[in-house]
């Protein structure tokens, strides 16, 4: 297996993400604040041009196919964590948190996820080098994710936020007021989490759940742990833009399910027939960006009714608004 990423590029990399992290929390969101569609848009643009800017040099520096690999990574990575999203608008509204304070909830929990992640994608290169075999039980599990996901994606959106909750509330004695931003208060003689803890707990169970299906579908397009790696680290760090920035709209995505699913089918039926057949990682990179350009075009398409609804709603109340102060 041809890999990159020498020791001082792994620790390169990981003093960017800690860098970037820094800046974040320490520079830029001192202050809890609500974060409005321009800054979200302003973030995700700017981490998508970061991963964009990293593929870049990973083609130019060792070649196209592991530039591809990496695109091809990301995409999934990033297609694949838009389901999160749904976890995050459902425990956020369950718990009441308060627009200005899920981005320190969000901060704290995608720090967690991206420890989580090295660690699993560590053990499951290591796993494949030994055991090459559990390429084809990494392939059956995501072409069975795939086929269950298409099956149920009709259903109502029920992304388990629930049960997450319920077992975290049940695990760890808490209080249903808020405390600005603290995790835990004194209450009673004793330490009991805020609402604030119950949504990051949630949201890290919630994220080891999508890692089982999202680090083994990475895997199927790349067996480099470094390009895996980095990709993944690099659709985490901009889910929190993300979510800022299609929070009000993630009812639009109406066949994001069936794109999924036939992505995971995809890279599940690659997987089985690695053996086989050497699908390129142009053809990969391909299919893949069309199943997702397809999936949230028609999406869009189907929901356009519903922009233009938000659109005309405030527009409505603002003229009704300012017909009443003229009379």
């Amino acid at each position: 297996m041809e890999t990159i990423g020498s020791p001082w590029m792994w620790a390169g990399f990981v003093a960017f993400v800690v860098a970037m992290l820094a800046l974040d929390l320490g520079v830029l969101n001192r202050k809890a604040h609500v974060v409005g569609p321009r800054e979200a848009l302003g973030w995700s643009a700017a981490w998508v041009g970061l991963a964009l800017a990293f593929g870049a040099w990973v083609f130019f520096q060792f070649g196209a196919a592991k530039g591809e690999e990496f695109l091809a990574g990301y995409l999934v990575e990033k297609s694949l964590s838009v389901d999160n999203l749904f976890v995050f608008v459902v425990l956020f509204a369950a718990l009441g948190i308060p627009r200005a304070l899920q981005h320190r909830v969000l901060f704290w929990g995608i720090l967690s996820a991206l420890v989580l992640r090295a660690a699993m994608i560590v053990g499951g290169a290591a796993l494949l080098d030994r055991f090459h075999w559990l390429l084809y039980v990494f392939g059956g599990f995501l072409l069975f994710t795939g086929v269950k996901l298409w099956l149920h994606r009709a259903e109502a959106e029920d992304p388990g936020a629930g049960k997450v909750l319920a077992l975290v509330r049940r695990l760890v004695p808490s209080t249903p007021r808020l405390a600005g931003q603290a995790f835990f208060v004194r209450e009673g003689g004793r330490w009991v989490a805020t609402p604030l803890f119950l949504a990051l707990a949630s949201i890290e169970v919630a994220d080891v759940v999508f890692a089982v299906d999202s680090i083994p579908a990475v895997f199927a397009v790349t067996s480099d742990p470094f390009v895996v790696f980095t990709s993944n680290i690099f659709a985490i760090l901009g889910l929190r833009a993300l979510y800022f920035l299609l929070a009000d709209m993630v009812g639009r995505f109406a066949y994001l399910k069936t794109g999924l699913s036939a992505v995971l089918v995809f890279v599940g039926a690659k997987m089985l027939v690695a053996g086989w057949v050497k699908v390129p990682p142009a053809a990969s990179l391909s299919v893949i960006a069309g199943i997702l350009a397809v999936s949230v075009g028609a999406s869009l398409w189907r929901t356009r009714s519903r922009a233009v609804a938000a659109v005309a709603v405030p527009a409505e109340e603002g003229r009704v608004a300012e017909q009443r102060r003229a009379a």
